[in-house]
């Protein structure tokens, strides 16, 4: 080869999108591969409705307290979803050989991240399947496309605190720790945000406690979206000033975590 042929073009690295697409198809196969993952978070809300939902007769022929019942396990399927996927499932991935070589390649933890909340999305609302099917098969649920849309767009927005909580925790917790402390938070979340009862039925005290949590604020938000009926007024404050808290637990917990293991 002569002095002035040009060298041979090298290789353009892949680019963010590429890289997260990447991410996303790993991380979405790693969970597949392990089916009671996917199923337990899909069958625990629908058999929920089917059981206590259904069978109560004067709440499933009516179609706004149906529909209010589905919005309540379908955003605590979308809750326990976030919680286990960023927590637990951090807390696993901090664990394996794998983990500190990806952390340290040149891509940066951005697209890695991106794929994850992608992945943790993905499942979210295949858990929300077998709930609307049987809230459409056996309950007067009903909600318009309009409403459909509105609803699916506003869980998603309403996980986003729950997220960042997952991952504060998958961070900061070992995989041994970070279960019970997920399953610690999780149900009482629930309780109290009226997801497994409606919030109309609480005492006085109960009820302010309720309005106070993320998960109240989340499910009146979804109620509101699917059926038109108000959520109560500082309910997106109180779910973005969560956001904003979960948010700086969670960058606090990624970095302590990388000062622990990569000095």
């Amino acid at each position: 080869m002569s002095a002035t042929t040009p060298p041979a073009r090298a290789g353009r690295a892949p680019g963010p999108l590429r890289l997260t697409w990447l991410h996303l198809r790993y991380q979405f196969l790693e969970t597949v591969r392990v089916p009671i993952a996917v199923l337990g978070n899909m069958l625990f809300p629908a058999l929920a409705m089917f059981f206590f939902v259904v069978p109560q007769r004067e709440v499933a022929n009516n179609p706004l307290w149906a529909t209010m019942s589905v919005a309540s396990l379908g955003l605590f399927a979308v809750c326990s979803a976030s919680l286990f996927t960023y927590g637990l499932g951090v807390a696993e991935d901090r664990q394996l050989p794998f983990d500190p070589f990806l952390r340290s390649l040149p891509a940066g933890p951005g697209p890695r991240m991106v794929a994850r909340i992608g992945n943790g999305a993905i499942f979210a609302l295949f858990g929300l399947v077998p709930l609307i099917l049987i809230g459409w098969l056996f309950t007067a649920a009903t909600v318009t496309f309009g409403q459909l849309l509105a609803g699916v767009a506003t869980i998603l927005l309403v996980s986003v605190p729950f997220v960042l909580l997952g991952m504060a925790v998958g961070y900061s917790l070992s995989a041994k720790a970070a279960l019970p402390v997920v399953q610690a938070m999780l149900f009482p979340l629930a309780f109290a945000g009226g997801l497994f009862l409606p919030p109309q039925a609480f005492p006085e005290w109960l009820d302010a406690i309720s309005q106070a949590t993320p998960t109240r604020a989340g499910r009146d938000l979804l109620v509101q979206a699917l059926t038109g009926e108000p959520a109560y007024g500082l309910a997106w404050v109180v779910l973005l000033g969560w956001t904003a808290l979960f948010a700086v637990l969670a960058v606090g917990a990624y970095r302590r975590d990388e000062g622990r293991r990569f000095r």
